[in-house]
């Protein structure tokens, strides 16, 4: 008798709980249906907003440019096109700017190109005159920064200036002369380091003394 009692009480209460897990699975269904419905208007409200591609039309064939030799000319390429939707010529197939000419900006022989590198090679005799200072003190890393954040701009100076072969001999001279004084800075080697800074300052006078 108390097991019949039992097991009638057992399957009441699961008869009781079916409905409740039918209603919850139908209502997660509805939920994720709406949460679905929701995000696929919210993509397509974003894509809205998407730029569109200026180089595309519709029922157009894709275009394409070899070089601009081949294909489409007009289709976007590097290089503004390659040249085709430029006025005149231009530096390279792969530029922007025009090819170097009588109308440039830029015209090597203007004086106050040489002006500007004449003033550097000025800057750089005051560089190297405090050298046998920092080399006094062992100061390494002057000798170094004074031979690296300025003496860039000298070796183009130098460079551009060295027009003639007697020229470009004499500022070889000159930036061996640097060399010498970084490696013997590395080194800590403070006389050699002198006597290089020595060579540096007369080879650069040498070569100031032929422009």
């Amino acid at each position: 008798m108390k097991s019949a009692i039992c097991f009638a009480a057992v399957v009441a209460s699961a008869t009781a709980f079916a409905p409740e897990a039918s209603n919850a699975r139908v209502s997660t269904a509805v939920n994720s249906e709406a949460r679905r419905e929701v995000f696929g208007k919210i993509v397509a409200a974003g894509a809205a907003f998407l730029p569109v591609a200026a180089n595309a039309a519709v029922g157009e064939s894709p275009r394409f440019s070899v070089f601009g030799l081949l294909g489409d000319g007009t289709s976007y390429s590097e290089g503004a096109a390659y040249g085709s939707d430029q006025k005149g010529k231009t530096y390279s197939p792969y530029s922007v700017y025009g090819a170097e000419g009588k109308d440039s900006l830029y015209k090597p022989d203007n004086p106050e190109f040489a002006k500007n590198k004449k003033a550097v090679l000025k800057e750089t005799q005051v560089r190297l005159s405090r050298i046998p200072a920092y080399v006094d003190r062992k100061e390494w890393f002057n000798v170094k920064d004074e031979l690296t954040r300025y003496m860039y701009d000298t070796r183009g100076a130098v460079r551009g200036l060295a027009t003639t072969v007697d020229q470009k001999e004499k500022a070889a001279v000159f930036f061996r002369a640097l060399e010498d004084i970084n490696g013997n800075a590395t080194q800590h080697k403070g006389e050699a380091c002198k006597a290089a800074n020595d060579k540096a300052i007369a080879a650069l006078d040498v070569f100031i003394s032929t422009l």
